[in-house]
This record gives C-alpha cells, structure tokens and sequence, in this order.
C-alpha cells in the first residue's frame, strides 16, 4: 500500500508550516524589495522579488501536497521580525538567517518522509537544493560588502612559531 509507512500527521504538520514560512517569505521579500536604496537599487530589488516569487510557488506546491494528504491549507503566514534597519547588508543578513530557518523546516519534512514517499522524498530534496544555493548567493552578495556571513569560515590552523637557539626555546617576532 503506497504511503503505509508515512507520518501523515507529522508530514501535514511540516507542510502547514512550510507553507505558512513561505508565505511570510513572500511578505518579507516583497518589503526588502520596497526598501533598497542604494546605486546597487535595481539588482538586489529584482533578486527580491524574484524570491518573493520563488516564495509563493514553494508555498503552493507545499499547499497541493498538504491537500492532496487530506490536510487543509493555512490562512495563516509565519511570524516575521520588523527590525526597521533597512540598509543593503541588514537585509541581505536577514534574508540569509531566513534561509537557513527554511532550510531547516525542509531538512525536517526529509527526516519525516525519508523511505515512504518517493516524490515527498524529492520535493524535499529539491527545496533544501534551492535553499541551500539561495544561501550561497546571499553569502557571496554580503562578502562584498563587507557583511558577516552566515556561515563564517573555520579559522585557519596556526603554524608553529620559528625557535633559534636552544631546543625548546622560542624566540619574538618584531612587528
């Protein structure tokens, strides 16, 4: 029997909520997009609505599946953060933190119907694709200009100081 193995409840749970995350993705977006200002304005409002865009689709395949399982969509939309800083980097940093909140909620619905669901399996896949490769962008758009990242790279190993004389024995460096 198709589906015999899966979590229906906690696979309708994860979709609400994808769904809902995605939604609040399509408001946020949407405002970022209203609020760049800047000579780098008209990139970074057209890479917002595009996520906008990209928000609202995930969140109608995420609602098609959480119907055709039986559930009922929400009317609801997660709760979004009004910082009021509006400057290229916060924005960039706020939507990067969001994508890693989205990728969470995907990597969880893969966790759930992992082994059940062949296509689950890959909407799943799919959106933690997207999402992850939406984060590298945002990392690289903040690199530029100077923003933490997301993610900050590992520190690199130190190398052993330079010793004169005895063994054992270190020696300053002049600066």
């Amino acid at each position: 029997m198709p589906l015999a193995d899966l979590d229906t409840p906690r696979t309708l749970q994860l979709l609400s909520r994808i769904m809902e995350f995605e939604l609040a993705g399509v408001v946020r977006y949407t405002h970022y997009s209203l609020m760049v200002t800047g000579p780098n304005r008209i990139p970074i409002v057209q890479f917002m609505k595009a996520q906008a865009a990209e928000s609202l689709l995930h969140a109608q395949q995420a609602g098609e599946l959480l119907t055709g399982l039986g559930g009922h969509p929400t009317l609801q939309i997660a709760e979004i953060d009004e910082t009021h800083r509006h400057t290229v980097g916060d924005i960039l940093a706020e939507s990067a933190a969001h994508e890693v909140l989205a990728l969470d909620l995907y990597k969880d619905l893969l966790a759930v119907v992992e082994h059940s669901s062949v296509y689950l399996e890959e909407f799943a896949r799919t959106q933690i694709a997207a999402e992850e490769m939406h984060a590298l962008e945002l990392r690289k758009m903040m690199r530029d200009i100077g923003v933490e990242q997301a993610h900050p790279p590992q520190p690199r190993p130190r190398r052993p100081r330079a010793t004169a004389g005895k063994p054992g024995k270190r020696t300053r460096r002049r600066r």
